[in-house]
């Protein structure tokens, strides 16, 4: 009886901790790593706290696309909606201290909506909305040099990261364009809790981070350029609403310019009648 009994629970004993083991071998397996967490599981991407330094005039008839600091002077790039004939696509020199602004590069507004610019190595390039085209102009006499294509639906915004041409389009893809080729040789899915966040504009990197105008909000993103995570916010809210109260006819917030040798971070927005300098924790 005895060993019959010890048998048995020996039996029992022994299956059960092969079911335990198995149980946690299998939840092992199937726990899901950091980049497949369910959204609501997810850490929510915290909000960067800014200061507002100073505020600047803007010339109110720049639909504002792109927006950079090049040898200590702010250029600016512009569309121009059919809608809005005073518009132009153009980019200039935007001279903050006093709101004027001076033109040096005027494409067909009947054939080119312009969109965003950035320069790299003496050279000054654009994009444009829905023509799968874009620009190069010699960065010193703005003379067109060449255009380029690309395969994307839309272009957006540029900025560089010495190397590369980084261009967005929309949607929640980054891509990094040989500016060699202008070929895409990397392409960076951005998400934001655990989902797709697109709408990504306006671009500029900054401390090895993209920050990203999220269009028709209030947001400026700051993204992870190893993992596309989207790892902070600025929430532009109460400067967003400044403006608009005095001049509703505003539209989206869009631009941003860090001028790395001095540390000055400027944003504006489409027809906005002022440029901000923010501060915040880079």
């Amino acid at each position: 009886m005895r060993y019959t009994y010890n048998k048995t629970l020996s039996y029992v004993i022994g299956t059960s901790l092969i079911i335990i083991l198995l149980l946690a071998i299998g939840g092992c397996n199937n726990q899901p790593d950091g980049d497949t967490l369910p959204a609501e599981d997810m850490p929510s991407v915290p909000i960067i706290p800014y200061t507002t330094k100073a505020i600047y005039p803007h010339d109110t008839t720049l639909f504002t696309e792109g927006l950079v600091f090049h040898n200590g002077l702010l250029y600016e790039s512009g569309g121009a909606p059919p809608e809005l004939p005073f518009t132009k696509s153009v980019i200039g020199v935007s001279d903050w201290a006093n709101g004027n602004f001076a033109p040096k590069v005027e494409i067909d507004r009947s054939k080119y909506f312009g969109e965003g610019i950035v320069f790299l190595k003496n050279k000054l390039y654009q994009l444009t909305y829905k023509n799968q085209k874009g620009f190069i102009y010699d960065a010193t006499t703005f003379k067109k040099i060449g255009e380029f294509t690309y395969a994307n639906t839309e272009g957006w915004g540029l900025t560089t990261d010495g190397k590369y041409l980084i261009m967005s389009d929309g949607t929640n893809k980054i891509h990094y364009l040989n500016p060699g080729d202008l070929l895409p040789v990397k392409i960076l899915n951005v998400s934001e809790n655990g989902t797709e966040r697109d709408q990504l504009n306006e671009l500029e990197l900054i401390n090895g981070f993209i920050y990203a105008n999220v269009w028709q909000t209030p947001f400026i993103v700051k993204i992870d350029t190893a993992t596309g995570r989207v790892v902070g916010k600025l929430n532009l809210s109460a400067i967003r609403n400044e403006v608009f109260n005095r001049k509703p006819t505003i539209d989206a917030l869009n631009g941003i310019a860090y001028d790395s040798a001095t540390g000055k971070v400027l944003v504006t927005g489409k027809l906005w009648p002022s440029v901000y300098e923010i501060d915040f924790q880079k």
